[in-house]
């Protein structure tokens, strides 16, 4: 055993001799080596009992066999990256890049992402035709505007790939200790770093590239590591070293340091490592706990020591990462369609008028022998500059959204960002929420905020769901309430002693009459400071109040229990009587914080001693409730370290008078089953209260102890040193049946509930996003009891929830056959399934918790499709323990198998491959860094904002551009057909109606201010309506705006509007004179006052559809058509050589005439009235949401009573379907109340 090890032995295994041991430890260690480190605090690493003296003799596994073979072919020569620069060798520097594109592909691969557009593609193709000698339009027309809407989008592409490159050179640029010569340690850039480098990584650094780690500034080799960009836990993982590798411990040493590492290839699993370590002629074999990650942290650590295995592009995070896809949205996909279409029809026309020319050519051209092809024919252009007018609203829109003062974060000094333009609509068609949780559901803060102590709760129990449904059955219970401090939730109530909280909420007098009386026991004091990780208020236990309990003895042991089951270590902080603490997970943290306050402070620890500043009640009063303070010792004999296994943590201790304890927490239905048959006092009142702190989200943790008999002890530690020692696969079995031995007949004290903390407004924000009809699901690295806590904690889960839990045996994933876990997946699957079959028409709805090897077998190719099935039926899934690569592989399956609209929303490095394959992503500007925000299509400083980008932003902009992609379609058929009905009336004599700047000036000029006034500030209903009624959101995802239907409709509207514009013309001006003097209709004045008829329909046709007016869209609107009439003047005004058949003839002609107003008010009447008459039936008849809401807001008064009543049911109803959020647990928790309440009304 190496001296590490025997000094671990002594500390560890010798009971009441474990100082004398660490005497002897320290006298071996000294005489062992000069240079040893002193290490100035406590080494973490020897209170973990169950790893620490893991030897350098593995026993052979498969795995291990692998090296050498196909995927295991990596060499690594440490310390001499010179020779990683030839083949067969080399490998790729440390250099990463996350852009798009590059100097060279550029401008291929741009041009390419410009024309896949079809409405691109078709100008260009116009372009091209518009070099003919027979182009019916001018080639600058054509040319010039298609340049530059096409080059300014490659410019909005170069500017975004241009802020990853900034983001990827300030990555490469970092610098790192590396070794040179002679153990002489430089500076290096990260992007400099080669496979083989030693590299020295400081205290909260992050790893420049996947590290074999050789040693650390612990004596053991631990270090610890902040995982949160991979996986997004908070928990500190730990890290170890090979022993043969401990000496390696100064820069000095590693001046003759070799070795070679043999491992597997570059591959994206973060949780797996294979590998030889080949060092001073032994083999030794490597796991993933000698490997540090990129884009991992060093926590709690002053430095380690580590030589590079891959590097770069080869690192696993790396590999976790996609590329940069291109996104278009399902409005603009359809618009291809649209293009087609209209392009068919232009096509048509254009054959008609060809075969029809053609024949009437043939057969009469000898008696119209004076009528000859004019050069400059023309034929409509169907879409003309629209596309370029949807960019350019696109645009607007963004800048609107960014510059929204309710998405203003003032804390972070941050608003939101439509970092592209191009998926603005897509934001009102979302279906599915893909969420990470670390850092955009939560704070990544733990605070300590109730508890249950010898059965009674403290901090509240009366949860905000009770509330809520006291409030919405007009109960007159009135529940003692309390703010806290800046906490997100809006209130929290108080216990009412020995009443249910079920009770309370049905209104029992009784217990509202106790409720007043409790007044006194809450904090009310709004002065105080609120303490991080402590957000707790009851006077009953703070101000030492809980000395004058009945129950003293178990809160003391409660308390004494927090403060020494445990693995933190104090460190002196700036305020005077507290410390800080630095602990593995931060539930640790917390606890420590709530002992302290609770005047039970963990002050000080070595390797075998915890001292406590106690509050000692049993003492002598000093002053009137100021009782003595004392320093108490406790021997630290043995610690039962936490893992996901065991689901509980234990300490032994002895105190001053030599009485021995065992302290344990760990999870309620762990410890339940190991107590004692007198130690379950409390029991059934302590569930009842896990019950209400589960409900509310919090993690909880129950507290036991027991009384150990020296004897007994003696005997233990016996059998524990014999099993701590033992080397092979059975040790572990044997460390746990060696637990079981001790950790029996405990005494409840009670449970601690502690909230990894939301960020503010996310329960509300999911809420919204529920009754919009919006399906959330969580996907997460933590696991699964953290992740179910958040689910309530968010309102994803709810207590009568039907939960199914996918998850291996313990047995199928220790054999690792492939082919059984496959089975028994599906077989949970299927018995899920046919359970969800059998009661789907019951109220309760179902929710899917999958977690660690299960979601890896899930998502394979034969089992994925019916995991898919199952989890697109439940109303929320939760994933966990999930890997960045598999965030992005169940995002693009749950796109391509549900075909719905997929947002994801991240903060971290980790979510960067779901924010990239999901049709939006949505970057988190947190506490993790840039990477998401720098991957995603919108960025939030909150999660809380994605309510209000949604249901307001995006039902704006989807409706918005589905109307303007309509209108488009309708006032440029109805615009163009005219064109083909003038040819077909002249026998395709190749006159053209329209003078050149007409057509010119349509698109242009003439229709466009109202187009983009529409898409820019239209909107249905206001924001708050939006709001109100969420459910006006279905409107997007069910497509309501932009189906077929609705589309065919409106070129069926230009069809019509065409045809009454062009005949009312025609045979009303043509067969007599329209002015005084006989003068009939000329083609110039004939085109004139059609042209004025197009324009006033087109123009009134708008703002019949809009429904927000506001001065902006009268001037675009009337303005545009004020506009003509200046135009006309001004033109007609031009020397006929330039103003050709338009001289004069709005002031001489059409202008004097009564008959061309007369004409325009008719054409226009006519014209719009089959629209008139649609609008009237639809909103008689079958009113869209929309519509009911505007008339209720407009035609009713505001004070009149009948409307409100109309307006809170219309609430109601869009709220019936809600399965997810607080107020689908509100509904859950009436339903039950009322049973309840009905049940004790029978009995009575």
């Amino acid at each position: 055993m190496t001296i590490v090890g025997i000094c671990s032995f002594f500390v560890e295994g010798q009971g009441s001799t474990a100082e004398e041991g660490a005497g002897t430890c320290e006298v071996v260690e000294i005489a062992a080596s000069t240079r040893r480190r002193k290490m100035g605090m406590v080494r973490w690493s020897k209170l973990y009992s169950f790893a620490c003296l893991r030897t350098s003799t593995y026993e052979p596994s498969a795995a291990q066999e692998l090296i050498g073979q196909p995927g295991f072919s990596r060499v690594v020569f440490c310390n001499e990256p010179h020779r990683h620069k030839r083949k067969p060798y080399k490998y790729p520097y440390n250099y990463i890049s996350t852009t798009k594109y590059n100097v060279l592909t550029f401008l291929p691969r741009a041009l390419f992402e410009q024309f896949r557009r079809v409405a691109n593609f078709y100008f260009l193709l116009a372009a091209v035709l518009s070099l003919a000698s027979l182009a019916p339009l001018s080639r600058a027309s054509l040319i010039v505007p298609l340049v530059f809407v096409v080059g300014i989008s490659m410019l909005k592409e170069a500017v975004e790939d241009w802020h990853r490159f900034l983001q990827d050179l300030n990555v490469n640029n970092r610098t790192v200790k590396a070794h040179a010569s002679n153990g002489e340690f430089v500076d290096k850039l990260w992007k400099e770093l080669r496979v083989g480098d030693v590299v020295k990584v400081n205290k909260d650094e992050y790893f420049p590239s996947d590290l074999l780690l050789l040693s650390s500034s612990y004596e053991d080799g631990v270090c610890y590591v902040e995982t949160m960009n991979l996986d997004g836990e908070t928990n500190l993982k730990i890290k170890r070293s090979l022993e043969d590798t401990l000496s390696l411990n100064e820069d000095e040493e590693f001046g003759r340091f070799k070795a070679t590492v043999r491992c597997e290839d570059p591959n994206p699993n973060l949780y797996t490592f294979v590998g030889n370590l080949e060092f001073e002629n032994e083999s030794h074999p490597l796991s993933p706990a000698q490997l540090l990650l990129r884009d991992s942290k060093l926590r709690n650590t002053d430095y380690v020591y580590g030589v590079v295995i891959f590097s770069g592009h080869d690192t696993k995070a790396v590999r976790n990462s996609t590329r940069s896809p291109s996104k278009r949205s399902r409005v603009e996909r359809k618009m291809d369609h649209i293009i087609y279409l209209l392009f068919s029809m232009l096509l048509l026309v254009s054959l008609v008028s060809s075969i029809g020319s053609s024949l009437l050519m043939k057969h009469d051209m000898d008696d119209w022998w004076y009528l000859q092809l004019p050069d400059d024919n023309k034929v409509p252009d169907l879409e003309g500059s629209d596309s370029k007018k949807e960019d350019l609203v696109k645009v607007l829109q963004a800048m609107l959204i960014n510059k929204d003062i309710e998405m203003y974060d003032e804390a972070a000094c941050k608003s939101v960002q439509a970092r592209t333009s191009n998926l603005n609509e897509e934001l009102g068609q979302v279906e599915m929420i893909l969420s990470d949780k670390t850092g955009t559901l939560t704070c990544n803060q733990m605070e300590f905020r109730k508890c249950s102590i010898a059965g009674i709760s403290y901090g509240g129990d009366t949860t905000e769901v009770d509330l809520a449904a006291s409030k919405r059955m007009n109960a007159d219970f009135e529940a003692c309430q309390f703010s806290i401090g800046e906490s997100d939730r809006i209130s929290q109530s108080f216990e009412v002693s020995n009443f249910s909280a079920e009770k309370a909420v049905l209104g029992c007098p009784e217990v509202q009459d106790n409720a007043n009386k409790g007044i006194s026991r809450l904090s009310r004091t709004e002065e105080e400071s609120v303490i991080k990780g402590f957000n707790f208020r009851d006077d009953r236990l703070m101000n030492k109040n809980w000395i004058h309990r009945s129950s003293l003895l178990e809160i003391t042991m409660f308390f004494r229990v927090m403060a020494l089951c445990h693995t933190g270590i104090p460190i002196e902080d700036d305020k005077i009587d507290k410390l800080r603490y630095e602990a593995e997970s931060p539930e640790e943290v917390a606890f420590l914080i709530a002992s302290q306050e609770f005047e039970f402070q963990f002050c000080r620890r070595t390797q075998s001693v915890m001292v406590l500043k106690e509050f000692d009640p049993s003492g002598k009063e000093v002053e009137r409730y100021h009782f003595k303070v004392i320093f108490r010792e406790y021997k630290l004999l043995n610690l039962l370290e936490f893992s996901s296994s065991r689901k509980r943590m234990s300490v032994i201790v002895s105190n001053e008078d030599g009485q021995i304890f065992l302290l344990c927490k760990g999870a309620d239905s762990i410890i339940f089953d190991r107590l004692a048959d007198n130690g379950r006092t409390y029991e059934q009142a302590t569930t009842l209260h896990l019950s209400n702190y589960a409900e509310d989200g919090f993690r909880t943790l129950a507290f036991a102890y027991r009384i150990v008999e020296a004897a007994e002890y003696e005997c233990w530690n016996t059998a524990f040193t014999k099993a701590k020692t033992t080397v092979g696969p059975e040790r572990e079995e044997l460390l746990e049946k060696a637990s079981e031995m001790i950790e029996k007949d405990l005494i409840l004290l009670g449970v601690a509930a502690v909230e990894d903390k939301l960020q503010k407004g996310v329960p509300e924000c999911i809420d919204k996003l529920a009754q919009a009809g919006l399906k959330i699901w969580l996907l997460t690295g933590d696991k699964r009891e953290t992740a179910i806590n958040i689910g309530f904690a968010c309102s994803l889960l709810r207590q009568d929830m039907k939960q199914f839990h996918l998850s291996l045996s313990r047995e199928a994933e220790s054999n690792n056959q492939v082919k059984a876990m496959k089975e028994e997946i599906l077989h949970q699957i299927e018995n899920s399934y046919k359970v969800m079959c059998e009661e789907r028409n019951k109220e309760a709805p179902f929710a899917l918790v999958i977690d660690g090897k299960a979601f890896e077998i899930a998502l394979r190719g034969d089992v994925k499709d019916e995991f898919l099935q199952l989890a697109v039926n439940c109303a929320s899934v939760i994933c966990c323990r999930v890997s960045p690569k598999q965030k992005a592989l169940i995002t693009r399956l749950v796109k391509e198998y549900t075909g719905k609209t997929t947002l994801a929303i991240g903060d971290g490095a980790n979510d960067v491959g779901m924010i990239q394959e999901a049709d939006i992503g949505v970057g988190i500007s947190g506490m993790e860094g840039m990477q998401a925000v720098m991957a995603s299509d919108f960025s939030l400083p909150q999660f809380r904002f994605l309510e209000r980008l949604l249901i307001v932003h995006g039902h704006w902009c989807y409706q918005r551009i589905s109307k303007m992609v309509l209108y488009f379609v309708y006032k440029n058929v109805a615009f163009g057909l005219t064109l083909f009905y003038f040819e077909l009336y002249t026998s395709f004599s190749g006159e053209v109606l329209y003078d050149d700047w007409y057509m010119t000036m349509f698109n242009v000029l003439l229709t466009s201010l109202p187009v983009i006034a529409l898409g820019v500030l239209e909107q249905d209903v206001s924001s708050d309506v939006c709001l109100q009624f969420p459910a006006l959101y279905q409107q997007g995802p069910r497509n309501v705006h932009f189906k077929w239907s609705r589309i065919i409709g409106w070129i069926l509207n230009g069809v019509v509007s065409s045809l009454v514009i062009f005949l009312a013309n025609i045979y009303i001006l043509s067969p007599s004179a329209y002015r005084q003097n006989g003068y009939v209709a000329d083609i110039s004045s004939l085109g004139a006052i059609t042209y004025t008829c197009i324009i006033w329909t087109v123009n009134c046709q708008i703002a019949l559809i809009t429904s927000h007016f506001t001065w902006i869209q009268h001037l675009s609107i009337w303005g545009s058509i004020l506009l003509w009439y200046i135009f006309l003047v001004l033109y007609g005004a031009l020397p006929p050589y330039l103003s050709g058949k338009a001289f004069h003839v709005f002031i001489e002609e059409i202008g004097p005439a009564p008959l061309y107003w007369m004409v325009t008010l008719l054409v226009v009447i006519v014209s719009l009235l089959p629209y008139f008459i649609h609008i009237v039936i639809q909103r008689s008849f079958n009113p869209m949401d929309d519509h009911i809401i505007q008339e209720m807001k407009y035609c009713f008064r505001k004070d009149d009573v009948t409307d409100n009543q109309t307006w809170i049911r219309e609430q109601r109803n869009s709220q019936r379907s809600t399965r997810i959020g607080f107020s689908a647990r509100v509904d859950a928790k009436i339903v039950i109340q009322r049973t309840v309440a009905s049940k004790e009304t029978i009995n009575l």
